[in-house]
């Protein structure tokens, strides 16, 4: 495995081994087809596994006499996107228990792609949104490989792509949700941020803050790094440097800001209006205390005990990853980010089956498990990928046939 040392003010170890987390000044944006090269095996990887995943839905769907692609793009939250790219903010539901589900929970900017997507060409909002999400799950596939690739190399960008593509709800990187465009954005953002192109990262940051409430985890990753950077070791170029930290750090923000701000407006409930509709899906932020007793309660007995352990288990390993990310000193934005969409995940009081989901944007830290496959034998890691991308397309199949994404 080889280790690429970049120049730049803020270095990091790994493994004792010196990568740097930021440039002092941006390197030579590549040409795309050299970086589409550097990325290919990643990207066909990639493929093989999203096709893999969709043909286990088609051949279970049809088995029990379902359409996968109603599955897709037709069911659960992709029908509140829908609706929101068809007739706009309004629409709610009131249920016998008095919660009331309001679509001004979802932010807008899928919705606005969808609509976009169906006013030039003839598809329908449902199936602009599988296009939106067909295109970003490649782009949110490269970000990843981008990321990994600058920090770990070539081989661990490669099995970062192909780790992300065989996790367990991996199959909602295809259906048309909101995960794989805030992927997409976070990945490059964090990117941009990498290689010094702070005014880009900001943008990009901006709109991830309009696709999901986590696009806050972005955020924290442009403006953490940015202050860290400025106080550990001001760039050399003076002024035209410390400005475009200034200004991504200034639009970063906007994105989630402006849509909690027009909610509240809307709602008429000020600035927390936003809170009192997530209120009304029974989702806020409790600390965890809401999924602990979630978890406690299947203790209670023999066959839900199982669940309990299995979920005891994942838990701990997320917990376990991210301290080997802070040991290996993945660099900074990448573990600001990470931690805070690993803490929002879990301390969310919100449907308790939704959380592998919301972690799915969590990709620094399969980064520790994509350097042990990089440093292995190539046959070795090419099965052990293979039988957990099987693994993952059948399991994703029989959940959207059954319970499937809240």
């Amino acid at each position: 495995m080889s280790w690429t040392t970049r120049p730049g003010p803020v270095p990091y170890a790994v493994d004792n081994r010196p990568v740097t987390a930021l440039a002092t000044r941006p390197p030579p944006a590549p040409s795309a087809p050299p970086a589409l090269r550097r990325a290919a095996p990643a990207l066909l990887g990639y493929a093989a596994v999203r096709l893999l995943g969709l043909a286990a839905l088609a051949l279970w769907s049809a088995a029990r006499d379902k359409d996968a692609y109603r599955l897709l793009t037709a069911r659960w939250d992709s029908l509140w996107y829908t609706r929101v790219a068809e007739l706009g903010y309004g629409y709610e539901v009131r249920l016998p228990n008095g919660d009331v589900h309001s679509n001004l929970a979802f932010f807008p900017l899928l919705p606005w792609l969808e609509r976009l997507l169906a006013s030039f060409t003839p598809m329908s909002y449902a199936d602009a949104g599988f296009a939106v999400s067909a295109v970003a799950c490649f782009a949110a596939a490269w970000g990843v490989f981008a990321v990994a690739d600058h920090v770990y190399g070539r081989r661990a960008g490669v099995f970062a792509v192909l780790l992300w593509a065989v996790l367990p709800v991996g199959i909602v990187q295809s259906m048309a949700y909101s995960e794989s465009l805030f992927t997409a954005l976070a990945a490059w953002s964090l990117y941009a941020v990498l290689t010094g192109r702070w005014v880009t990262a900001g943008a990009l940051a901006l709109l991830a803050g309009l696709t999901r409430p986590v696009g806050l985890a972005v955020v924290a990753a442009v403006w953490v790094t940015a202050i860290a950077s400025l106080r550990t070791a001001p760039a050399p170029h003076g002024g035209a440097s410390v400005r475009r930290r200034a200004l991504a750090m200034l639009i970063a923000p906007l994105g989630a800001v402006g849509y909690v701000l027009w909610v509240g407006h809307r709602t008429g409930e000020g600035p927390l209006g936003y809170l009192d509709v997530q209120a009304g899906w029974r989702n806020g932020f409790d600390g965890g205390a809401a999924f602990a007793r979630f978890v406690a309660a299947k203790f209670t007995s023999f066959p839900s005990a199982l669940a309990g352990i299995a979920l005891t288990v994942g838990v701990g390993l997320l917990i376990w990853l991210f301290v080997v990310c802070v040991r290996q000193r993945q660099p900074l934005p990448l573990l600001v980010y990470a931690g805070v969409v690993t803490v929002l995940a879990l301390c969310a009081s919100s449907y308790f089956g939704s959380k592998p989901r919301l972690l799915l944007p969590a990709f620094p830290l399969l980064l520790p498990l994509a350097q042990v496959l990089a440093r292995a034998r190539t046959t070795r890691s090419v099965l052990v990928t293979g039988a957990v991308a099987v693994a993952s397309a059948v399991y994703g199949a029989f959940w959207l046939n059954g319970s499937g994404p809240p």
